[in-house]
């Protein structure tokens, strides 16, 4: 399962940077997504008839996943507690009150995800930003820790520069 988690957490970064990059190119709204995940079987495979044949995914498992994407903000990811009972170990995630879902005949709790934990169980803190004039994506785990005096000085020069005003 760690490698589904990783997954969406890196589809959520890639955005994030491909949002830098689209605003570089005068794109002033970015693309966010938000995402919702459960765990469940599923059918998946050509439905309908000879008239019209769609490649999709059906059931309750689905619906629940579309229900939880609905209540993501744009930029988050939101899990079942059947998918959060599989990564708890590997993501952080806090539960959401409880929702009832038309055609889900059951309270669900929904989990915001938060961050990622390393192999150590430690927080891996991310900070991602982006509107116009700043593009700021910060994962300290990805730091090679010779780069951290170069990297304060960047920061401390675009704190230096904003209170400037």
């Amino acid at each position: 399962m760690k490698k589904a988690y990783s997954s969406w957490i890196e589809m959520q970064h890639r955005i994030a940077s491909l949002n830098a990059q689209w605003r570089g190119g005068g794109i002033e709204h970015p693309f966010r997504v938000r995402m919702g995940i459960n765990t469940g079987f599923c059918n998946v495979g050509n439905f309908g008839s000879n008239d019209r044949m769609d490649y999709t995914i059906i059931g309750a498992e689905a619906n629940l996943a579309a229900r939880l994407q609905s209540v993501a903000e744009p930029g988050q990811i939101v899990i079942s507690y059947e998918t959060y009972a599989l990564v708890r170990d590997t993501v952080v995630a806090r539960a959401l009150p409880p929702i009832t879902m038309k055609g889900i005949g059951r309270e669900v709790i929904p989990y915001l995800v938060s961050g990622v934990l390393d192999a150590t169980g430690k927080d891996v803190r991310v900070f991602s930003e982006h509107m116009t004039g700043l593009d700021f994506y910060f994962n300290a785990g990805m730091i090679d820790s010779t780069k951290a005096p170069h990297i304060r000085e960047i920061l401390q020069g675009a704190l230096k520069a904003l209170d400037d005003g």
